[in-house]
């Protein structure tokens, strides 16, 4: 290490620079960066070494996506498809580290390919932010309530509203009480980006404009948690946040027991005392499906989505019925509220900007503003599709034990390796 980095280094251990304004005082994200390294090792004793520092653009999420970093994790990113959806195939990145995940979503894929694809539709977009406000009293909380929620109001609002994006366009409020405290849940389109910062500017317009008619509100927090963001609520299971969409097939006779190796009996009777009664003994929100989370998670990795928002974007109610006298299965997942965007966060940075390009969704459509955001959710919803169908086969047949101790852990006995590759050939 030079020696200027040396002193750099040994003024942060001491307390003497803090660690955050590195980036600032060097003007090299990269230097930045190893020395808030090298100064961690000291001061804890850790070296690190299966971190990597180098082949990362750091100055790519200065102010945005990470602060004081010290390196980045590695993932495996597989690719499952193609997915045949609405009449067009998509290969699908997930990035994982468990093992049979991949496979089993491809296989999924297949089926739904050699019925004919999947279809799907998005039944609403827009992205939710609800301050939460306190008055002297809960009248004076309910004359709010009246004023926001009364159609003659919304135009009026709707501009004020408008005014600090060109995408956001307010969609409506719902307003909730918990005595003299008001929680105001706005919904608004956001173009093609996830819209969580373009939300929250158009509703500070509002409360700003507020202010001079209720000028006894007492602004609490920008989100009162009637959102509701990275936390299962039923508002969201029900009012839907983000995209709501529902995806269907129908499967083949044949290709049930060709390729999910069961028969359609079995998987509507496992999926009614499973995903449906099961949940429901559980006490589950929005939890009605096998395992809708880890596909959710897998592709917003991958695609440089908020990992966080996983918690709404998979509530997913998963239906299975014998349809044609019994031969066929109709297979559908509700998903009221995927939180995606194609544009802004993690999306900008070099390899989920990849992921995003392999679907051919990448950055916003000026074309037709949100259409690239509605169609991932949709790819989202699709995979959900194909990763339940599977996983719900695997376990009709027995096969899901036997598949994870093959793929999701180490069964390989080292010493006979060793014994197998000293024979002569």
């Amino acid at each position: 290490m030079p020696e200027e980095d040396e002193e750099i280094v040994a003024a942060v251990v001491a307390g003497k620079i803090p660690s955050y304004v590195l980036e600032t005082r060097l003007g090299d994200c990269r230097r930045a960066a190893g020395i808030r390294r090298e100064a961690l090792r000291r001061i804890t004793g850790r070296e690190m070494d299966g971190l990597p520092l180098d082949g990362f653009d750091y100055a790519s999420i200065l102010g945005q996506c990470c602060e004081l970093p010290v390196g980045y994790v590695q993932l495996p990113v597989g690719v499952a498809g193609p997915l045949l959806l609405d009449g067009h195939r998509h290969y699908v990145p997930m990035a994982t580290t468990e093992g049979c995940l991949v496979a089993s979503t491809n296989r999924g894929f297949k089926a739904i390919a050699e019925s004919g694809g999947a279809s799907s539709v998005v039944l609403k977009d827009g992205m939710t932010r609800a301050p939460a406000v306190r008055f002297p009293s809960a009248r004076r909380a309910a004359e709010l309530k009246g004023f926001l929620e009364n159609p003659a109001n919304f135009d009026t609002l709707a501009t004020v509203f408008n005014r600090s994006s060109r995408f956001g366009r307010l969609q409506g409020v719902k307003c909730a009480m918990a005595g003299r405290n008001l929680y105001m849940r706005f919904t608004c389109s956001t173009g093609d980006a996830m819209g969580m910062n373009m939300v929250s500017k158009g509703v500070q317009n509002v409360l700003d404009y507020l202010q001079d008619d209720f000028p006894d509100m007492d602004v609490i927090s920008i989100s009162g948690n009637f959102c509701s963001d990275k936390k299962s609520a039923a508002i969201n299971w029900i009012e839907g946040r983000g995209k709501s969409v529902v995806c269907e097939a129908v499967i083949k006779e044949e290709v049930v027991k060709k390729v999910l190796k069961t028969n359609v009996q079995a998987l509507v009777e496992l999926n009614v005392i499973k995903n449906l009664a099961g949940s429901a003994v559980a006490g589950a929100l929005g939890g009605f499906n096998a395992h809708a989370s880890n596909i959710v998670t897998a592709i917003f990795i991958a695609t440089g989505q908020d990992p966080a928002q996983n918690v709404e974007s998979s509530q997913c109610m998963t239906m299975l019925e014998a349809i044609n006298d019994g031969k066929d299965l109709h297979i559908s997942v509700t998903m009221p509220s995927i939180e995606v965007g194609t544009v802004g966060g993690g999306t900008q940075l070099a390899s989920q900007s990849a992921c995003l390009d392999l679907l051919g969704v990448k950055g916003a459509n000026r074309e037709s503003p949100g259409s690239n955001a509605r169609l991932l959710a949709t790819v989202v919803a699709g995979a959900v599709l194909a990763g339940e169908l599977s996983l719900i086969s695997a376990q009709a047949a027995g096969h899901l034990v036997q598949s994870h101790m093959k793929y999701n852990r180490s069964s390989r006995d080292m010493s006979k390796a060793a014994e197998e590759a000293d024979r002569p050939k």
